[in-house]
């Protein structure tokens, strides 16, 4: 977790920020949003919106006041309570891709289809990591596993290889249900994770306008439970949204709000982060563009609205839209990323091994993200102005034309500086071989698979997890 020491950044103008909060109330009031669920329907209706067949219209009043009852930020609770989370304020959250179908193998140069060994391979890589700080979800689609076991075996998993918070399952409330029930075995029952909420899930809109059936099942299992979900539209420009940034911004607002809506009349205080997993598309090819500087203004006014709500922020994450661990996709993920630090994002999902907008998951992509969240982690931390850093003393000491090098003072500090995992500080003259930093960071990957231990878990807890998921149909 980043704990910020620098300001969020505004990227709008106040003014313009409000024009865009005005539009998306308009949209709510006079368009509304379609919700596929007569029970999600119903809560909304007694909550009081109206509702026509399928489509609820919130009132300006009913959405202020809903989202005024959602806290500011939270705490997530973790297995291992050291790793517990903020989420809000000045953190940074982060957690590894989601979702992607494909793996990339380095050897081969090509993408093949992922598999369960992959996402334990990853979830280890994430526990290995400083930087990560939320695991689970889908963090690759394990091709190899029946759909209808896939979440559990993922979550169990994320519990067994990491102790790190976790994300659940938004595929339909039964999924939910079920990752809502493996947590209460894990921290010792529904009524403590009900507490503390334990689990985060993704639930994101079907743009223009509508939540489908399975996302809502899912946020009302995890409402009623006090568990955290992340609110997010699902918008693509010129597609599935208007082509401007500032329109589909508006409709990604009117969405994530009714969404926090709903959640508020589910249960009252149910932690929810506004957020997006919309997509800029370049036209020319009708293909995504999500390492474009087009996406970073987007998450940037993204994490604004949500302040301006009064609510923690989700988006950004090490996009590229490169097909190999290049220089492309370097460049591209480093400034999503940073960027949506400096704004202020609290929670960022595809903070590591991202290529091919969303599609591809690569081990070596996933340690230089690494890398990246590291420099960014200090970055962000700034550093202390105080009499010893200062080093007035020192400075004298030393004088005109000496050398710091023996120095205490250069002792005391030497460790201040951040050490990389596979960035190159040599000479030409201090290496036998040239590497790229995909090939170091495929011999780094490869070693920390090796050598991986995972933190002590309880058989016992371990056993009954085993016996609930035999028992899933």
């Amino acid at each position: 977790m980043i704990s910020r020491e620098i300001s969020a950044l505004n990227y709008l103008k106040d003014e313009d920020l409000e024009k865009i909060h005005k539009a998306s109330l308009a949209v709510l009031e006079k368009n509304g949003i379609k919700f596929h669920s007569e029970e999600a329907r119903e809560i909304l209706k007694k909550g009081g919106a109206r509702v026509e067949g399928e489509t609820v219209y919130f009132s300006p009043k009913m959405v202020m006041e809903q989202v005024a009852l959602a806290p500011a930020e939270f705490t997530l609770q973790a297995r291992n309570p050291e790793n517990n989370v903020v989420i809000g304020g000045n953190n940074t959250v982060h957690a590894p891709g989601y979702g992607s179908p494909y793996v990339m193998d380095y050897v081969q140069n090509q993408r093949r289809n992922a598999t369960y060994d992959d996402y334990v391979a990853f979830t280890k890589l994430a526990g290995n990591s400083e930087n990560l700080d939320v695991v689970g979800g889908v963090l690759v689609e394990p091709n190899d596993i029946e759909d209808y076991l896939r979440h559990a075996r993922m979550l169990h998993a994320a519990v067994k290889y990491t102790d790190k918070c976790l994300m659940g399952s938004a595929m339909g409330g039964k999924k939910a249900q079920e990752c809502l029930e493996m947590a209460g075995i894990v921290f010792g029952g529904i009524d403590n994770i009900r507490k503390d909420p334990a689990l985060i899930s993704l639930i994101n809109t079907n743009s223009p306008l509508e939540f489908d059936s399975r996302m809502l099942d899912a946020l009302m299992v995890y409402a009623r439970n006090n568990q955290a979900v992340i609110i997010a539209a699902l918008a693509m420009t010129g597609t599935t949204s208007a082509v401007t940034l500032a329109g589909s911004l508006v409709q990604q607002c009117a969405e994530i709000l009714s969404g926090v809506v709903f959640a508020q009349l589910i249960n009252p205080g149910t932690p929810v982060v506004f957020g997006s997993a919309s997509s800029v598309v370049d036209l020319r090819t009708g293909n995504l563009a999500i390492g474009s500087p087009e996406s970073v203004k987007m998450f940037s006014v993204i994490a604004q609205l949500a302040r301006f709500y009064g609510l923690p922020s989700r988006g950004g994450g090490s996009l590229t839209d490169a097909l190999i661990p290049d220089a492309q996709s370097g460049y591209e993920s480093l400034m999503v990323l940073l960027t949506s630090i400096m704004n202020g994002m609290n929670f960022m999902l595809h903070s590591a091994g991202l290529l091919e907008n969303y599609m591809t998951m690569s081990y070596e992509k996933f340690v230089i993200d690494d890398e990246l969240l590291g420099m960014a982690k200090s970055y962000a931390r700034g550093f202390p102005v105080n009499e010893d850093t200062l080093a007035v003393d020192t400075i004298i000491k030393v004088g005109s034309g000496g050398n710091y090098i023996a120095d205490e003072h250069t002792f005391n500090h030497m460790k201040d500086m951040r050490i990389p995992i596979v960035s190159a500080r040599e000479n030409y003259a201090g290496v036998k071989e040239l590497t790229d930093t995909a090939q170091r960071a495929h011999e780094y990957c490869k070693t920390v698979l090796q050598d991986y231990q995972a933190p002590p878990f309880d058989e016992k807890i371990e056993a009954e997890l085993n016996k609930f998921i035999e028992g899933i149909s």
